[in-house]
């Protein structure tokens, strides 16, 4: 019992200081609104807020893309580019480099 009688542990005689720790204790730890839990949330919104933003950015790009195909020449490019579609008598010859190509 001398290990009590340190002077650290006085005030914890007070049966006042003993319930606010402990409630101080069940606050932050042991609650379902605790500490611990507003922590996790904060950190999912960030989360959130993170991928909003990436979203965002790639519906400008989706938008500049709709509106380069919107005219005439864009999707004529695209087409070219993407299906290797050509005119009638017009001959088209894909040059494709070493370090272009794709290995596996």
């Amino acid at each position: 019992m001398s290990f009590f009688k340190h002077k650290y542990f006085k005030p914890f005689k007070n049966i006042f200081v003993l319930f606010l720790v402990g409630f101080a204790v069940w606050m932050l730890f042991f609650d379902a609104n605790s500490w611990l839990i507003h922590h996790e949330l904060n950190t999912d919104i960030e989360d959130l807020e993170n991928e909003k933003e990436y979203y965002k950015k790639e519906i400008q790009k989706d938008k500049k893309a709709i509106k380069e195909l919107s005219t005439e020449e864009g999707l004529e490019k695209f087409a070219r580019e993407e299906y290797y579609m050509k005119r009638e008598n017009e001959e088209i010859y894909i040059i494709e480099y070493e370090d272009s190509l794709k290995t596996e």
